[in-house]
């Protein structure tokens, strides 16, 4: 018998929605549907929730799905990620009861302390980078974490001295830089010295948390 297969634009992996030009704009796009069903959901109930509450169910019904395997996002257009961060400011507007036009980025900033999308991307990458150099990560991606003072041709090189780790070339910007392999120890390495050498996983995420928030927020216009 002739049997054919059907080949597909994309595939589904750990509930990862991987397309064939690895812009991930389906993945986002079908996420950011899921969250906003439960947030006209929550909706339903939210007078009967205190503040805390709601923030709570914002957190955990909305959040953990915005940064559920955000590391491959890094370097993704931005027309990509704003649907996730359209997500944050509805879940913002949730929590404080503000209607759907409202400004939304003050209060993002100044009361609920959330980082922005691209800046939790960041923030994954650098924690998951703590975790290899520290052995708290698995080997297949501690060994992606190079030192370059590791690197007996690069030993005495200004980068070594810093402490920063080595970055592979890449055959392609658009692919090569997004790998963990090239985007974990970039993202290393434009952390200050300060906050690397935190001797503690809880000390480097508070230090980190700090530095990517006021990056964030720099300039930030109300939206």
């Amino acid at each position: 018998m002739d049997h054919r297969l059907a080949v597909s634009d994309s595939v589904t992996c750990l509930g990862i929605l991987i397309d064939a030009d690895l812009s991930f704009a389906p993945h986002v796009k079908r996420v950011s549907a899921k969250c906003f069903y439960h947030l006209r959901q929550l909706w339903t109930i939210r007078p009967a929730l205190s503040a805390d509450n709601a923030k709570m169910l914002a957190l955990a019904l909305i959040a953990s799905r915005v940064d559920y395997c955000n590391s491959i996002l890094y370097r993704v257009p931005a027309v990509h990620v704003r649907p996730l961060q359209l997500v944050l400011n509805a879940a913002a507007r949730f929590v404080v009861k503000k209607r759907r036009f409202d400004h939304i980025t003050a209060t993002i900033r100044d009361e609920l302390h959330w980082l922005p999308v691209r800046q939790r991307i960041t923030y994954k990458l650098c924690w998951l980078v703590y975790k290899c150099l520290h052995l708290m990560a698995p080997i297949y991606l501690s060994e992606m974490c190079v030192p370059v003072s590791n690197i007996a041709t690069r030993e005495r090189l200004r980068s070594a001295t810093r402490g920063d780790l080595a970055v592979p070339t890449a055959k392609t910007t658009s692919y090569g830089l997004r790998t963990f392999s090239a985007a974990g120890p970039s993202c290393w390495n434009s952390l200050h010295a300060d906050i690397r050498g935190l001797p503690s996983i809880n000390q480097f995420c508070c230090r980190l948390k700090t530095e990517l928030f006021r990056q964030g927020y720099a300039g930030a216009l109300p939206s």
